[in-house]
């Protein structure tokens, strides 16, 4: 099975403070485990280091380079699929929706991918199953 990796796991996996790291450590060690295909955006690359440089620092960033980036498969974002995720933030018309989510769940629908390792509620709001379950 191939799983998306979204923003929200990603940086609480790296940070030992957010209050989803221990889940987001246990679901990544599994996924690592089990040799599930991860894959991902570089829209959510771009947003992870913006994030992580912002509130961990530039360390942080080169520790998510070095030890995290390289074990996810990273699907570059097409024409296509940046104009269909911006019609359907503009469609959505919610403040708290963002475009890399939008760009995200096309990515998935394209892809086929049905589950997603996230802390955000959005994935769950479209239709996909979200990873580590339970409280979020």
């Amino acid at each position: 099975m191939t799983v998306f990796v979204d923003t929200s796991a990603l940086y609480a996996l790296l940070d030992a403070d957010d209050a989803n790291h221990e889940r987001a450590a246990k679901e990544w060690r599994s996924l690592i485990e089990s040799e599930q295909r991860m894959v991902t955006t570089n829209y959510i690359l771009v947003e992870c280091c913006a994030l992580i440089q912002s509130r961990l620092g530039l360390e942080a960033v080169r520790a998510f380079c070095d030890a995290i980036v390289p074990v996810l498969t990273v699907d570059f974002v097409t024409p296509d699929a940046h104009r269909l995720g911006t019609a359907a933030l503009l469609a959505a018309s919610r403040r708290g929706l963002s475009l890399v989510d939008c760009v995200s769940f096309e990515t998935m629908r394209h892809s086929g991918i049905r589950s997603a390792f996230t802390f955000d509620r959005h994935f769950r709001e479209y239709g996909f199953e979200s990873r580590p379950r339970g409280r979020e």
